[in-house]
């Protein structure tokens, strides 16, 4: 197979820019390196096209060596026609490799191979081949009858001569594909209840399954984040699954494909055999390969959905230059209370008990009311987690009838517990006990979103649904490709940044990311990207990869502080040297090095400094903006100085409110009391929308008109329309 060509074709990409990419990968260049820097070898391609170019090649180098294995199999077996190579050769799919190879892979004990063992795999091909047979069929059977083999019958003889057949169907690549396709197009899913007693097993958890204990929808209707709610009741003995289907004309279609004729003698014993086959061979498999491609597409789904949410999150616009509040709030343990400056340096911990048992609310006010006087704090951060709510309304209060200037917000605090209890944690805070390590980070989440998120693992992080069901593995990489991603958008300044943030930094990794900070503890602050290359473990390669995403402020070169790679560096300065602009005085050059451009013409331009035109164009762009972080281009979040209660909505009231997850059906919104409010799907347009992405991100901050209000179950519906 010619694997670059097969992925052009199935990306709509041409063959040369899915050639650049695979030898730019194959060299050990970086996703975000080659999207960034080497658009002129691949023609532009983006993150997205390069990261689904990497996983086809990788899935394709799979299948090639599955394939010459299977081969080597069959050929070693001396069964390999011409006909079976060029099918295997020319599979695109795993599956049909396997299927080809199902006849010849080695079997356990089955009914037909104790058959083919007593010898009566003649008698077998006899009733395939023989399909205008007349005579007495019973004297061919007696032939087989042998005691000394355990056929005492012809009945017995005649019973292994079906196994053999229905193991024969049954290993028939095209009789697999037909079921496969048909289920996978016609079938419907059905679930219904279990018993009582299956349920025993898992009564320590809540039925929450109730929708679908008599459901019935067509397996090509069926959403993503259905199968995944059948799957995990289905997991704690809640839910039986099934599929149904119309079995005659199925049987139908598998006698027509491997008889290859419309009638015989045996029509009704290969009618029964094909029963056989299907019942007890065919369907238990292909029923199992049906839900597992069920599964495996809404995993894929809500990895997907996952993975924009998180990026969403990660890329929230920092809060930068405040002085920052985090609350971690809580009951029985009080509430724990932290002060961070505007680099993010910790400055003053305590714990309050403002909530019940203790329900020292005098005390808590005090000591929140002197710690934001101390440290002139400009925003509390509130976690969302318990008591959050009863937090909120202590913070407004104490703001209210101080008249101060302060503003709160509330904080996803998912995974600060995690983080608490991390080395990371325990590395940075090694004085302070894990519950005192949650509350920096909120507020540090205020400040700086990416750079304290980077350190959580992002499954932890909570913007998805069904995170805990779906494949871990290929939930790993998406969300560390995510994080990767929005790392190397961003950029990082090499001399503020934490190792957990130095690691996602194109081309890094831990050991190098340390070395990188023991490198700044040993020598002080960079001065220059080319210092780099005196870290430990960082040669040329590893510099090409990672420079021009490390960004350094106040360096001794002002390009260091944007994206220009330093092997653009002598163009630059040909450029700036034409337009008569000193280096140092770079970050003024923006408007008349675009004006040069423009009138000297972009292709002429890139010519005679020696580049390539998107290396220019993005040149241009950086001279314009040098040190721009692009989060600034992002809604800022909402501050309040005020809290809402359930009681005081009405329906029909407009607020605004902050997406704080996406899901399939629907968006939930934050608008500022204690339960987020569902945006159905069906609320968000005027127009139909097949996905809430399409509309909304985590982050976005959004009109919204309340149509429902459920104090009781804590429900409120919103709507976008109009």
């Amino acid at each position: 197979m010619n694997i670059p060509l097969h992925i052009s074709k199935e990306i709509s990409l041409t063959e040369q820019q899915v050639l650049a990419a695979i030898g730019l990968l194959q060299e050990g260049a970086t996703i975000p390196f080659i999207a960034r820097y080497r658009k002129e070898r691949t023609n532009g391609l983006d993150e997205e096209q390069l990261r689904t170019i990497d996983e086809k090649l990788n899935y394709l180098t799979i299948l090639e060596e599955r394939k010459e294995a299977v081969l080597k199999s069959i050929d070693e077996q001396g069964k390999l026609t011409e006909q079976l190579k060029h099918k295997i050769i020319n599979s695109v799919k795993l599956q049909e490799v396997e299927d080809l190879y199902l006849p010849f892979r080695p079997k356990r004990k089955t009914r037909a191979t104790i058959a083919k063992a007593k010898g009566l795999e003649p008698l077998a091909l006899f009733i395939i081949e023989n399909p205008d047979f007349v005579g007495d069929f019973e004297k061919v059977l007696m032939k087989y009858v042998d005691k000394e083999k355990e056929i005492y019958t012809v009945e017995d003889a005649l019973q292994g001569a079906k196994d053999i057949i229905a193991e024969m169907i049954s290993d028939d690549a095209d009789v697999r594909k037909i079921v496969r396709e048909y289920l996978l197009h016609n079938s419907t899913i059905h679930s219904q209840k279990t018993s009582a007693k299956k349920v025993s097993r898992a009564a320590n958890v809540k039925d929450v399954y109730e929708v679908y204990h008599d459901f019935k929808i067509e397996i090509k209707k069926i959403k993503p984040y259905q199968i995944l709610a059948l799957n995990r009741g289905e997991r704690e003995k809640f839910l039986k699954i099934s599929l149904g289907f119309e079995k005659d004309g199925l049987l139908l279609s598998i006698k027509k494909q491997f008889f290859n004729m419309k009638d015989s003698f045996f029509n009704d014993l290969l009618s029964n055999v094909v029963d056989d086959s299907f019942t007890r061979l065919i369907f238990p498999s292909i029923e199992r390969e049906v839900r597992n491609h069920l599964t495996e597409t809404a995993d894929i789904h809500a990895i997907d959905v996952f993975a924009s949410n998180l990026r969403q999150l990660l890329l929230q616009p920092p809060i930068s230059g405040k002085i920052i509040m985090g609350i971690d709030p809580g009951f029985f343990s009080g509430s724990k209370v932290a002060v961070i400056d505007s680099t993010g340096k910790y400055l003053e911990g305590k714990t309050i008990y403002p909530h019940p048992p203790q329900s020292d609310i005098t005390n808590a006010e005090k000591i929140l009311l002197e710690l934001i006087k101390k440290h002139s704090v400009n925003v509390i951060a509130i976690g969302n987690g318990t008591a959050s709510r009863e937090t909120e309304s202590l913070v407004a209060e104490i703001i209210k009838e101080n008249s101060l200037g302060c503003h709160y917000i509330i904080v996803n605090e998912s995974g600060a517990s995690v983080y608490s209890a991390s080395p990371v944690a325990k590395e940075e805070f090694p004085e302070l006990e894990a519950s005192q390590r949650g509350n920096i980070s909120i507020a540090r989440r205020l400040l700086d979103p990416l750079a304290e998120l980077v350190k959580i693992d992002p499954k932890s992080i909570g913007v998805g649904l069904y995170q805990h069901d779906v494949d871990q593995k290929y939930l790993s990489k998406k969300l560390d490709d995510v994080v990767e991603s929005c790392v190397n958008y961003v950029g990082v300044d090499v001399n503020t940044a934490s190792a957990s943030l130095l690691t996602y930094v194109s081309g890094m990794n831990k050991r190098i990311a340390k070395n990188f900070i023991k490198y700044k503890e040993s020598r002080g602050s960079f001065k220059s990207r080319k210092e780099f290359l005196e870290v430990t473990g960082v040669g040329d390669k590893l510099f090409e990869q990672c420079a021009g995403f490390l960004k350094i402020t106040k360096g001794e070169n002002p390009l260091d502080n944007t994206f220009i790679h330093p092997e653009s560096y002598g163009a630059v300065e040909q450029l700036l040297k034409h337009c008569n602009i000193p280096l140092y005085e770079v970050n003024k050059s923006g408007e008349p090095v675009s004006l040069f451009v423009n009138q000297k013409g972009l292709s002429e331009t890139a010519k005679m400094i020696g580049i390539g035109e998107p290396t220019l164009t993005d040149i241009i762009v950086n001279l314009r903006k040098p040190g721009r972080d692009p989060r600034e281009e992002m809604p800022r979040p909402i501050l309040r100085s005020d809290v809402l209660t359930m009681e005081d909505l009405r329906i029909g009231m407009s607020l605004k409110g902050t997406v704080r997850n996406v899901v399939d059906f629907g968006a939930f919104v934050d608008i500022g009391v204690k339960q987020d409010g569902l945006l159905h799907i069906s609320q968000i347009a005027d127009r139909f929308i097949k996905n809430p992405l399409e509309v909304l991100s985590v982050g976005d901050i959004i009109n919204v008109k309340i149509t429902s209000i459920d104090t009781e179950k804590g429900r409120i519906g919103l709507s976008m329309k109009n």
